[in-house]
């Protein structure tokens, strides 16, 4: 499916003329940085257990930095599958008294609630997800997106910004803890594994990444007359 195909005009009460400098920066997208934990690796099978959600804000240089996070517990749907290999990996104790786990349903419709009060706030159109290796987050969204049958999904279908491929660029690294540290952000791996450890992570990271960009001159973008004589090929 083209992109060029896809009505990403969700927010249509947005007023005309110039767009904000986020709106700008991604294409009218607002930047919401998500990790999901789960009971295995198929969506549409596996119990999505937990979810966090990071919009992201600018500043008024331009530098992005952390705004707002949702996270919740999630309730797994009826008929879900659960492997024991993962709750061992994420150590998350599905009876556990203090876990106070809410439905997909009412997890889904706080978020987007949210995401959208920062998406128009933001002068955006839609959100698009931020992620650390982020189709596996993606589909796990979209899979829960489908099973409580909701309409107005404020996040881009099928695109996304995975974190993973640009710490590869960055740091030549592609482990979040990795990517972290060469970039000097603290990890601590006892707490890894933790949709909203992780989503914290996350979004320090792509901030330090698209900042450092901005930094080096890469943002905003330069026109012609700003390319010396010698390296412009016109």
């Amino acid at each position: 499916m083209s992109e060029d195909n896809y009505d990403d005009e969700l927010e249509p009460s947005l007023p005309s003329g110039p767009r904000t400098p986020m709106a700008a920066r991604f294409r009218g997208y607002l930047p919401v940085v998500v990790d999901v934990e789960t009971g295995g690796f198929n969506c549409a099978t596996d119990a999505l257990l937990e979810i966090a959600a990071t919009t992201i804000a600018m500043d008024e240089s331009g530098f992005l930095y952390p705004d707002h996070t949702h996270f919740f517990r999630i309730e797994p749907f009826e008929g879900a599958n659960i492997e024991q290999a993962a709750l061992e990996f994420t150590g998350i104790k599905l009876d556990h008294p203090l876990r106070m786990a809410v439905s997909e349903e009412h997890a889904l419709g706080e978020i987007f609630k949210g995401l959208r009060k920062s998406i128009k706030s933001a002068g955006c159109k839609r959100a698009i997800l931020v992620g650390h290796n982020s189709s596996f987050d993606l589909g796990f969204l979209n899979a829960a997106v489908a099973r409580c049958d909701i309409k107005r999904n404020p996040f881009h279908p099928f695109s996304s910004f995975d974190t993973a491929t640009l710490a590869g660029l960055a740091y030549g690294q592609t482990v979040l803890a990795k990517a972290c540290q060469s970039a000097n952000i603290p990890f601590d791996n006892k707490e890894a594994h933790c949709a909203l450890y992780d989503t914290e992570r996350t979004t320090e990271l792509f901030c330090h990444i698209v900042n450092r960009w901005k930094s080096l001159g890469g943002w905003p973008l330069a026109t012609p007359e700003d390319v010396p004589a010698d390296d412009n090929p016109q």
